[in-house]
């Protein structure tokens, strides 16, 4: 037998194949939806004679029932029910199988009438009921049917209590039962309100309240406790640990809702805790509208873009699609993972890409021309305390003189707003660290932009956590300061959020401080680290280093806790300082003159000469 060439083309045609598997399909639901609209004409024909067939006019019902098959198929196609724009047997497809059957019935009427009165008319304002009954209970069966067969082995899979039976905790019971690949099947659910108290989510129930763990778990012989819940707090989430910790069960959590932004749960989501979870873990509000509308379509340029916060900066904003987005850093090895984080390839092709340095006044010029941004993040900065006390003149060049460059630059070329990243070290500064950020907040304030202050960022890049996990894992001990040592924490990704969020504020010559909760004890921190280590590991206090203080404080003398447009951001106005000032800096000059210098000009009173340098 000879194919043509032009037929061979359009068998081997992937999409041909395609249109060739899903067309049957969607022939398919149509059918079955005639099927029960005919089925319905003839129940409402008998219900309407008392069941007696002889009555019924069979060939006028086939006749109509033939007719409501087009006339099905036909608004059906327009409700979208059979051109696959639902999933079978959701909520939408059944509004719009709803929707379908209230248009088909009268239409049937007007037609049956037209033909001479073939059945009943109270029979056909019955079958549309009776046929919405039908092709909705096919469907159920279907989804039924199709649950059963993706439902993970119990046999196989860890026995899961899950904590909350909310939204989140509807999700991650669907995610893993509706998963044959899936690691866990949940047994049952907790939940403190009592509304819920008889609830089942596709057929697991709950079981009972956060103080019923222990015993939910012997009953059902679980392996794990998930919490489900996005917008746990740090403080449920250590109280759910420590309780689960004598019932030999392993904890495990869903993202908080920054990292889910907007989408559902998924099996691949849940994970086990983690000390940021323990930590910094809160619920961060936003205001999506007022983001966007200084985000969306924007050029965005973020400075310091390899680094911790600069890159998790650049993960968010993308998301809110800006016309550009463009990175700077010197250091190529973080611009490259952070396009590798962005778009998975991670080939340093992008002019968007940009290897610069702050310090720099004509590169800057350079960048700041081709890409024209609207919008700036500055967030490159040194931060290290300690190092910063013995070699004050870097502070100098990058944080202070590197962010008057971006200042100028940025007022240079017209951007219409700036968020400088700034540490709460800068609130009543003792350390050369705190003295270059408060500078450059008053320089920030002399530009008319925004800072934005806030304490340490579990995961970042040389954060407590990440120095203590690297002690423990090379055999402690771990070192701790002081036993009455406090910080506050917060995750990358809500800072982040904040920032972003602080970005949309009406602010001008003010620094927003972010609201961080409450201060962590360090030496908890490393207690728990160490206990949860597979072998002993000591804890050594060290002392405190110079410019480093007992405890932190976000707010300094004379500043008040002021917050007019959002309950996590603080607006505090800054002394503006102007640039002109720097010249009473040298790099030069002596370690212990310099530093003094900084200090004077940190707590100086405000002055302003020119925006414009």
């Amino acid at each position: 037998m000879v194919v043509s060439s032009a037929a061979r083309e359009v068998t081997e045609d992937p999409s041909h194949r395609a249109r060739a598997g899903v067309l049957p399909g969607r022939a398919a639901r149509a059918g079955a939806d005639a099927a029960a609209l005919a089925l319905a004409l003839l129940i409402a024909t008998l219900l309407r004679h008392d069941g007696d067939l002889a009555e019924a006019d069979l060939t006028g019902l086939a006749v109509l029932a033939a007719v409501a098959a087009v006339v099905l198929a036909v608004t059906g196609s327009w409700w979208g029910l059979y051109t696959g724009r639902w999933q079978y047997g959701c909520f939408e497809e059944i509004a719009a199988l709803a929707k379908t059957l209230a248009v088909t019935t009268p239409v049937l009427f007007l037609l049956d009438t037209l033909l001479g009165r073939l059945v009943p008319r109270s029979a056909i304002i019955g079958a549309g009921l009776v046929a919405l009954v039908l092709a909705a209970g096919v469907r159920y069966a279907v989804r039924l049917l199709q649950d059963q067969r993706l439902r993970p082995s119990a046999e196989r899979g860890l026995r899961v209590v899950v904590m909350g039976a909310g939204e989140g905790g509807a999700q991650a019971v669907r995610s893993m039962l509706r998963s044959p690949s899936s690691p866990y099947v949940p047994v049952a659910l907790l939940d403190d309100d009592p509304a819920k108290r008889t609830l089942h989510i596709m057929g697991v129930p709950v079981a009972g309240t956060r103080r019923a763990l222990a015993e939910v778990v012997r009953r059902y012989g679980a392996h794990s406790v998930l919490i489900a819940i996005p917008s746990a707090g740090a403080d449920l989430i250590r109280e759910l640990t420590e309780a689960a910790g004598p019932m030999n069960v392993d904890v495990k959590v869903v993202p908080p809702v920054v990292e889910l932004f907007g989408r559902t749960v998924s099996v691949d989501d849940i994970r086990p805790v983690t000390h940021a979870d323990l930590l910094g873990r809160r619920e961060i509000g936003i205001d999506l509208a007022a983001v966007a509308g200084y985000l969306e379509g924007r050029r965005v340029l973020v400075t310091g873009a390899g680094g911790s916060i600069g890159s998790e900066l650049c993960r968010q904003v993308a998301r809110f699609r800006p016309d550009r987005l463009v990175m700077l850093d010197r250091d190529e090895s973080g611009l490259h993972a952070v396009q590798l984080s962005l778009d998975g390839r991670g080939l340093l092709d992008d002019r968007n890409l940009v290897v610069a340095d702050i310090r720099d006044r004509q590169r800057l010029d350079e960048v700041f021309a081709e890409h024209r941004p609207h919008v700036v993040f500055h967030a490159a900065a040194l931060k290290h305390l300690p190092l910063l006390e013995m070699h004050p003149s870097e502070a100098l060049k990058t944080n202070i003189l590197g962010t008057y460059q971006v200042l100028q630059t940025a007022l240079r070329h017209g951007v219409e707003r700036l968020v400088n990243i700034s540490t709460d070290k800068a609130a009543d500064p003792v350390s050369v660290l705190g003295y270059s950020k408060r500078i450059t907040e008053r320089l920030t304030a002399a530009a008319s932009f925004s800072s934005v202050r806030f304490g340490n960022v579990l995961g970042s890049r040389g954060s407590v956590l990440t120095a203590f996990a690297a002690q423990v894992e090379a055999g402690g001990p771990i070192t701790v300061t002081d036993p009455d040592v406090t910080r506050y924490f917060m995750t990358v990704q809500e800072a982040v959020r904040l920032v972003i969020q602080a970005g949309a504020l009406k602010s001008s010559g003010e620094v927003l401080v972010l609201d961080m909760g409450e201060p962590v004890r360090i030496a908890d921190v490393a207690k728990r680290l160490a206990e949860a280590a597979e072998r002993h590991i000591a804890i050594v206090y060290t002392g405190l280093r110079p410019g480093e203080k007992l405890e932190e404080s976000l707010f300094g003398a004379g500043e008040h806790d002021s917050r007019p447009y959002h309950p996590l951001i603080s607006q505090v106005p800054v002394p503006p300082l102007d640039g002109s000032v720097l010249s009473l800096l040298d790099a030069s000059a002596p370690r212990n003159d310099l530093i003094a210098v900084l200090r004077w000009l940190s707590a100086s009173p405000a002055f302003v000469k020119e925006r414009v340098s």
